[in-house]
């Protein structure tokens, strides 16, 4: 949302996926416009302007406005999921705009009733109808059912805080109403537990209460499996567990650097945006009630493979899958983009397919497998290369033997000292190797870690 396209916006009439509504608007209405729009497809919603007129009239508190949504959206059963409001002004006038997801996996309803956004009227959902919509979406979501063991003070309160402040939380309220509302939290009979999606997200101890929540890593040097390979097994909290896998991932990749003319070009074997999409994705979309059995990502020297447990939720097919919207785990994927880890929209297969083809890249491939649901990315010829077998590039930078030794190491190893680069050049001295692998810092080819004794060197 930006503030060149409000006009534009503003000047379409109410229809099935825009609604306005004055900054009075009382909370049990607004509760009943948000599970309309939620209960069709999804849309915008704009408070502070008159929706007879269209004329922007403003929001005078709005910290107050913010309050009403989130409070409008807890009063939905179940409660809505939305992202935070957003504060945006036009012609001097204060003006709030709600977003409500598509593809949410629930049917929302207020004080009992049941309505649905349909042109730019919210009507009542006839039995037939809402039928076939529970039918569709599947009733409650295990992820917002309270964990049948997990207390509040089995949550990390650094890991809650750290969030509710990223979030720009309403003032005054105290963080666990918060998570309410981002359906972390369920209170039935005044006791409030976690539920499953709070304890995935905020857990002190994660392996205690999902040890499928993991995340296996395996990389061969190779397009098959071998005997010889490298693994990193991460259990963690989903937003931590994520950040630890993309870095690792970004660490084995094969990556280098290629002159095209008097230019230079740096790649990597995948384009590190997909890489951190399929990650995501696989995080916030699988299904958490298959046991005994975690995410599995496995890099070989020609693709990248990613399996989840689960098959695709919902009315979701492989044919269908960049064009249709269905989450398995609203509140995961709410609170993985409040992070900033993933869109919320869901236009993620559609932004992998444009940046692996604008890298040069094959589409990723989508398959159903027996108990889960497979991603695989191709490299190309360039980065099924190994560095070694080609220094023609490097020669045409100006870099010596040993240099191109010691990146051909760091290809393969994932690392390099200055010890192990002075053994395979004995006769040179050490002044020498230190100098040949700071010209390769400096050309930003590779990146010292640590120092004096203790230093290393990585691909950059």
């Amino acid at each position: 949302m930006t503030t060149a396209i409000l006009p534009t916006l503003l000047s379409q009439p109410s229809s099935q996926h825009l609604a306005y509504a004055r900054a009075s608007i009382r909370g049990e209405d607004l509760a009943e416009l948000l599970a309309s729009m939620a209960n069709a497809s999804g849309g915008m919603i704009v408070i502070g302007v008159n929706p007879r007129t269209q004329k922007a009239e403003g929001v005078i508190d709005v910290e107050q406005t913010t309050r009403l949504v989130l409070d409008a959206a807890a009063m939905c059963s179940p409660t809505l999921v939305i992202p935070m409001p957003l504060q945006i002004e036009h012609a001097k006038q204060m003006l709030i705009f709600v977003n409500v997801p598509s593809g949410l996996p629930n049917v929302y309803a207020v004080k009992g009733r049941y309505v649905q956004r349909r042109d730019a009227d919210d009507l009542p959902l006839e039995p037939d109808a809402l039928r076939s919509l529970f039918v569709e979406r599947g009733g409650m979501t295990w992820e917002r059912l309270p964990h049948g063991d997990a207390l509040i003070t089995d949550l990390d309160p650094a890991k809650i805080t750290g969030y509710v402040h990223r979030v720009g939380a309403v003032a005054e309220e105290n963080a666990v109403d918060f998570l309410m509302k981002r359906g972390c939290m369920h209170q039935q009979e005044h006791i409030i537990r976690p539920t499953n999606a709070g304890v995935l997200l905020f857990a002190s101890d994660i392996e205690r209460f999902f040890p499928q929540a993991e995340i296996t890593l395996v990389q061969y040097a190779g397009p098959r499996m071998s005997d010889e390979f490298m693994r990193e097994d991460i259990h963690d909290t989903l937003v931590e567990a994520v950040r630890r896998a993309e870095v690792w991932l970004s660490q084995h990749m094969k990556r280098g650097s290629v002159m095209q003319g008097l230019e230079r070009k740096d790649w990597t074997q995948f384009p590190l945006a997909v890489v951190r999409e399929v990650l995501v994705n696989a995080v916030a979309h699988r299904d958490y009630l298959i046991r005994g059995e975690g995410i599995r990502i496995t890099l070989f020297s020609d693709r990248l493979e990613c399996h989840s447990p689960g098959r695709l939720p919902g009315h979701m097919t492989i044919e269908n899958i960049a064009d249709q919207r269905f989450s398995r785990n609203e509140t995961l994927v709410q609170v993985m983009a409040d992070y900033g880890l993933i869109e919320r929209l869901g236009y993620g297969i559609n932004r992998m397919i444009i940046m692996m083809e604008a890298a040069g890249l094959q589409p990723p491939v989508f398959a159903e497998t027996d108990g889960g649901f497979l991603v695989t990315l191709y490299s190309n010829d360039e980065s099924d290369t190994p560095l070694s077998d080609g220094n023609d590039h490097w020669r045409r930078m100006g870099l010596n033997d040993r240099q191109i030794n010691a990146i051909t190491v760091v290809s393969e190893k994932h690392r390099i000292t200055n010890g192990e680069l002075q053994e395979m050049h004995p006769s040179v001295s050490t002044e020498t190797i230190r100098r040949d692998l700071a010209d390769l810092v400096e050309r930003n080819i590779l990146l010292r870690i640590g120092d004096k004794r203790g230093a290393y060197y990585i691909m950059k």
